[in-house]
């Protein structure tokens, strides 16, 4: 399962993301993969990472950056999950070289047939994420609110219940499953290595190990800000107009994103109650998308983290 991001501002500028058999740790500048494959070995690779903002600064206004920032997280999220399968392993199958289809994809798209994939996969996870946790909900709440007469205010907050519940229970049923369940506590072993490295800890495995598998900034935590937020923006937008609500709640996406963003980003650099309030739903979500790692996914986390910290040393003394 892919996460969010954390805000490079935040913290001292490192987030991450839990990958197959490995864990992914971004900087500022450029990101690293580790990942353990089929020997056992930890293999890494560094990536630099373009700067859109750099060439249009307006991206870096308040609101528009959650979105950049989320869009950007997505993109490179499918890159390392991809990436990561094959460095560990999994993509070893055969196929047919010589079946019509692949050979009209490679006719028509040739080197350039890998993006086309990337993008696919970005748009049909989109879509998803769309017709799951936004459009689903206001068709299941309109259809439980209209026999009794419901108006739009108790529309509205059924919604947001209905949404929340289908995504803790999207969470439980795929927590289940064997590969999600090692992605989790790679997960972890992310989380760990973070605080470890926030909390100014010499990056070992029993350092690490002593470290909280929660964290303020976490992917799950900013889904679950989405959820909740969205519960006050729609709460002000409201009509008896499905069709309506249902344009609504996609065109506002983006807005509720920027809103989230800006949150997490707050509550990340921040101590306080308020801050613990805000963070409370999130943290709660992290007991199912959360496990405790062995010593070995440890290890992965920390040369994941130390590959990122050779070419960003600044980051040491932030």
């Amino acid at each position: 399962m892919s996460n969010y991001e954390k805000p490079a501002s935040s913290g001292k500028g490192i987030g991450g993301q839990a990958v197959i058999e490995g864990v992914m740790m971004r900087g500022k500048k450029m990101y690293s993969l580790a990942v353990r494959d089929p020997q056992k070995k930890i293999q890494i690779e560094k990536t630099p990472i373009g700067s859109t903002t750099a060439k249009y600064p307006f991206l870096k206004l308040p609101l528009i950056r959650g979105v950049v920032a989320f869009i950007s997280s997505l993109v490179i999220g499918i890159k390392v999950t991809q990436r990561s399968a094959e460095m560990a392993g999994l993509d070893d199958v055969e196929y047919d070289q010589n079946s019509k289809f692949e050979m009209w994809l490679e006719k028509h798209f040739g080197d350039k047939l890998t993006d086309y994939i990337m993008i696919f996969s970005l748009v049909l996870s989109l879509a998803l994420c769309i017709g799951i946790f936004s459009v689903l909900p206001t068709f299941i709440s309109d259809f439980i609110v209209k026999p009794f007469g419901g108006g739009a205010v108790l529309r509205s907050i059924t919604e947001g219940i209905v949404r929340i519940i289908i995504f803790i229970c999207y969470l439980l049923i795929i927590a289940q499953m064997k590969d999600i369940k090692r992605t989790f506590m790679y997960h972890g072993a992310e989380h760990k290595t973070i605080n470890c490295f926030e909390n100014d800890k010499e990056l070992t495995v029993e350092n690490v190990k002593k470290q909280s598998r929660f964290h303020k900034r976490c992917g799950t935590s900013f889904l679950m800000l989405v959820m909740i937020v969205s519960m006050v923006v729609f709460f002000f937008v409201r009509t008896k107009i499905i069709w309506l609500r249902v344009l609504s709640r996609v065109l506002l996406l983006p807005v509720i994103s920027g809103i989230s963003y800006e949150l997490i980003k707050w509550a990340g650099s921040h101590e306080n109650k308020l801050v613990d309030i805000i963070s409370a739903p999130g943290i709660c979500m992290q007991l199912i998308t959360t496990k405790e790692p062995d010593e070995s996914m440890i290890e992965v986390a920390i040369a994941s983290l130390k590959a990122v910290l050779e070419e960003e040393p600044e980051e040491k003394k932030a």
